[in-house]
């Protein structure tokens, strides 16, 4: 392991302007001000706002707010993807290098030792021209990247990438499970071979981030992932340096008094819960019919999601009928719900519906829940494949290929019930798996030992780093 160093750093963040990437940095953040580091935290105004909660030190961690500049197709002061569909994320990308120039001079007048940055592929070289170290932080599955990012593709602007070779993993990928059909192939074809900027395409974007830095970051554990993470180290020649987890500090959230009452109402292990990432954007039918499915199941329901794509609000897209159906017995409710991992903790929840983005992955691991997934983005199915095929802790909805990945409530229904249902074999055997994995990563000092690793190998890197270290991605202390 290396020597902690004993100087303090100057760390600069900046993420992708996504919630789910400002939460793991803000994370990662509280970790480095614990040891007594200063952290400049870069990000659009309106987002430091929602994510001083989160700073556990702000004598330590300064947010530096960035204007966002407009561009033409982004709704006016669009500054995060909560607020624009998954199709309109590339002008976001825009505009994050059109402040390029806001960055450097920000940078500049900070003089940080090592930079954190993910989308941002141009930081290291402003690396260059100031002076710092760099770190490609990611915080989505190692699995993920390892399937879709690496060099043994062999893209380039002349060659990209057929549907027929995304349906299998690159040479040299340490799982035979994880691949994908035909419409997952050309969904994925779509995604990295679109523009993401201007000229380059997220291919393109998030290889040159991992190749370009100093060292390349995951906020994955060994224990889940370690053989993808060798893939990685292996295959960009340079360490990769895991963080853990990085959850939430216990006790620094709390869940609305009204949350609590509704759900003390119902008997241990019966409600579903269900919440989807910030990023997720479903159509009103697709919408409609996952609460039918909800209330097929004659379960309580607690569902948290964002309107559907056409509809103001969640109520005005909700089926005729729906709410005097379910009144007293499921609840469909919009907005930002604080305090997830109390829900999960809950006596009376059973059961975790979501979408498998890394952060909700995490939650789902912690609790004790039953888990249920349906994934939407190209990482998240990926990582579904992870829990459901490899570690089998999940199962998946299935889905109707004829009919372009439809969801039906029908199906919903049956993967609900294969994992509450006492008679079902399937309940008994995900419930195993879960608990033995969680029994390993829900140790009390599993994420802290992860952090303190991660922290001290970081030390070294800012020092006379050495890239062939051995054992700088090793789990801490779970062999």
């Amino acid at each position: 392991m290396a020597e902690e160093t004993s100087s303090k750093l100057e760390i600069a963040m900046f993420p992708w302007f996504a919630f789910g990437h400002f939460i793991p940095y803000m994370q990662l953040s509280n970790k480095f001000a614990e040891k007594g580091h200063q952290i400049s935290f870069l990000l659009p105004t309106k987002a430091s706002n929602q994510l001083n909660h989160l700073n556990l030190h702000p004598n330590l961690i300064k947010f530096h707010q960035l204007t966002v500049p407009q561009v033409e197709g982004l709704p006016p002061g669009t500054e995060t993807v909560s607020y624009v569909p998954v199709h309109r994320h590339n002008l976001l990308a825009l505009a994050m290098d059109l402040m390029r120039d806001q960055v450097k001079e920000l940078l500049k007048k900070l003089n940080p030792d090592v930079v954190f940055y993910d989308f941002a592929y141009w930081i290291p070289e402003l690396a260059s021209e100031i002076g710092f170290k760099t770190v490609s932080f990611n915080v989505v599955s190692a699995a993920a990247i390892a399937y879709m990012i690496v060099p043994p593709r062999h893209v380039s602007k002349d060659r990209p990438f057929t549907d027929e070779e995304l349906m299998h993993p690159p040479p040299g990928y340490p799982s035979s499970v994880l691949t994908r059909n035909k419409r997952e192939a050309k969904e994925l074809h779509t995604v990295l071979n679109r523009e993401f900027g201007k000229g380059i395409t997220f291919y393109d974007r998030i290889k040159t981030s991992l190749m370009k830095s100093d060292v390349i970051s995951m906020r994955t554990c060994r224990e889940l992932e370690g053989p993808f993470c060798d893939y990685l180290s292996s295959e960009y020649n340079k360490p990769v340096l895991l963080t853990g987890p990085l959850l939430p500090e216990p006790g620094k959230q709390s869940l609305e008094n009204r949350w609590v009452k509704w759900l003390d109402a119902f008997e241990p292990g019966t409600v579903v819960f269900c919440a989807f990432g910030s990023q997720s954007y479903l159509e009103k039918d697709q919408f409609q019919e996952l609460v039918l499915g909800f209330e097929l199941t004659g379960k309580p329901f607690f569902v948290v999601l964002k309107p559907p794509v056409g509809a103001a609000t969640v109520e005005e897209a909700l089926p005729e009928g729906f709410e005097n159906r379910t009144r007293g017995k499921g609840i469909v409710f919009e907005g930002w719900l604080q305090g997830l991992p109390y829900v999960l903790s809950h006596p009376s929840v059973g059961c975790f519906v979501n979408h498998c983005g890394f952060g909700s992955m995490w939650e789902s691991l912690m609790s004790d829940t039953q888990i249920v997934l349906i994934p939407q983005l190209r990482d998240q199915k990926l990582i579904t494949r992870l829990l459901v095929a490899e570690f089998k802790v999940a199962v998946e909805v299935e889905v109707e290929e004829d009919k372009n990945g439809w969801i039906s409530k029908e199906n919903l229904c049956r993967a609900i019930n294969r994992v509450m249902d006492q008679d079902s074999e399937i309940r008994w055997l995900v419930k195993d798996n879960h608990t033995k994995l969680r029994e390993i990563i829900g140790k009390p000092s599993f994420t802290s030992d992860y952090a303190e690793r991660f922290i001290q190998n970081l030390g070294a890197l800012c020092g006379p780093f050495a890239p062939d270290t051995k054992g700088y991605y090793t789990s801490p202390t779970y062999p």
